[in-house]
């Protein structure tokens, strides 16, 4: 880890059947991170609580973590020797002693994170997919994920398109916006508000069949694939692949077209709204309120501003499956202010109701930049000079989530001084707590658990997990 940061605290505490007093503690700091020490637990009536959990009323389950596997990550990987390599991959994927990653993003096509820009069909006219093609995955996306389920067997992975073919759309271009790191020309501009698919029934058939056929074709390379999510961000409009949706029309080819399709083809795939990135719960309602479409619909993602419209669409759809579908990048600092803003982050989602935490790149190289020129956060940095290999303040922060934390798991309501206080009971019984402090200081918790006290001080700027 970088050296000038503050540190990270994360805290497992584990009681086993026979309530024992002495429990667990690992820690987390930029000396040293990943130490055990230890902590004791107390009769609650010798130091009242500030936070309680109420064990008795599960929230929703949850199915995992995951990260989206991106071109530039294999390629960040691929300059490291085979030792090094498989290190990494270990670190994040293996179920033992990994991050655990089992339920994975892929994008369906070039996202920012490609080389450069492709589709799996660029066949102009190709209204059969006669030429429909995964050959470029063969040699960047479907290595890297054969790669993590070699530590994961069991993995389960989804795709979304950032753009569907440039044939496809009305600017006849991937992306939306012009600028100079793309050849668009300023006529090409998208607006939002403005669907860029040509909603025409013989390319909205062919795009349904073009979602069939990356099924079919990831399935035959023994992938689990179990699922899409329609459209990445369809309201934005990007200098990278992109393509805007108005929910309407997005609703019409889901409904008419996509669904039918796919249950007539690969009837078991999941079909999510998303990824959605703006605070209106309107627009899912466009989806959600229509009977045509929402018959369709396995769950709702969100990611960047979507997260100020999840709480509406939780009240509102409280069964409905909900999804984080891409944690919020930075800038590339890869420093502990960003690991503090993801953990707000995702305290906020898991008490709006998501099943699945997704991160964004695993790994990168040391500039973290993108083709289309963003630099962004990545868990873990690899320079591409000197081999030398960083993990990142997010890597522990998320691993001391996804470490613990067990598929099945249920989330479990806290009350009290709980601004920093997340919990789950795992499904054999062992509740996890997290909690965090953004004080400079230390601070001490009192967190009551049944008619036992865990207290602890936690270290300033720090994480805690305790486990019960």
């Amino acid at each position: 880890m970088k050296r000038n940061i503050t540190s990270l605290v994360i805290v497992l505490l584990a009681f086993t059947a026979c309530k024992q007093e002495k429990v667990i503690w690992i820690e987390t700091t930029n000396d040293a991170p990943w130490a055990e020490n230890s902590v004791s637990i107390e009769k609650m009536d010798k130091a009242p609580a500030t936070v309680t959990i109420d064990t008795g009323a599960p929230l929703q389950v949850v199915d995992g973590f995951g990260a989206c596997f991106n071109e530039l990550g294999w390629t960040s990987l691929s300059v490291l020797d085979e030792g090094n390599r498989e290190k990494i991959l270990k670190d994040l994927y293996d179920t033992e002693e990994g991050l655990k990653l089992n339920i994975c993003r892929m994008p369906i096509g070039a996202n920012d994170y490609a080389r450069d820009y492709y589709s799996l069909n660029d066949s102009a006219g190709d209204f059969d997919m006669k030429y429909f093609s995964i050959e470029r995955d063969k040699a960047t996306l479907i290595p890297y994920i054969k790669a993590a389920m070699k530590y994961n067997p069991g993995m389960k992975i989804w795709g979304s398109p950032w753009t569907p073919p440039a044939w496809m759309k009305t600017n006849n271009h991937y992306a939306c916006h012009p600028d100079v790191v793309n050849d668009m020309k300023p006529e090409q501009e998208g607006k939002e508000g403005v669907t860029q698919f040509t909603m025409d029934k013989k390319y909205l058939d062919a795009y349904a069949l073009y979602f069939v056929k990356y099924i079919q074709a990831y399935r035959n390379e023994g992938i689990n694939l179990f699922g899409v999510n329609v459209q990445n961000e369809m309201n934005s409009c990007q200098n990278f692949p992109s393509c805007l949706w108005t929910a309407t029309d997005l609703g019409t080819f889901i409904g008419e077209y996509l669904g039918p399709e796919m249950t007539k083809a690969v009837p078991d795939a999941e079909i999510w709204f998303g990824t959605y990135e703006r605070p209106l719960v309107e627009k899912v309602d466009t989806i959600l309120q229509n009977p045509v479409t929402s018959k369709y619909i396995s769950g709702v993602s969100f990611q960047w501003a979507g997260k100020q419209a999840i709480p509406g669409v939780h009240q509102k759809y409280p069964e409905l499956k909900l999804m984080q579908s891409e944690t919020e990048c930075g800038n590339g600092s890869n420093d502990w202010p960003a690991a503090e803003y993801t953990f707000s982050l995702m305290k906020h989602y898991f008490e709006n109701g998501v099943s699945v935490y997704t991160f964004w790149n695993s790994v990168l190289d040391e500039t973290g930049k993108s083709m289309w020129g963003w630099k962004q956060n990545s868990m873990i940095s690899v320079n591409s000079q000197t081999k030398q290999v960083t993990y990142n303040p997010e890597f522990y922060l998320l691993k001391h989530f996804s470490y613990f934390i067990k598929p099945g798991a249920r989330m479990l309501k806290t009350e009290g001084e709980n601004e920093e206080i997340l919990a789950f009971r795992n499904p054999d019984g062992q509740i996890i707590i997290i909690a965090g402090n953004k004080a400079d200081s230390d601070k001490t918790i009192k967190i009551g658990i049944g008619d036992k006290i865990l207290q602890a001080t936690l270290k300033g700027h720090s994480f805690s997990s305790f486990g019960v």
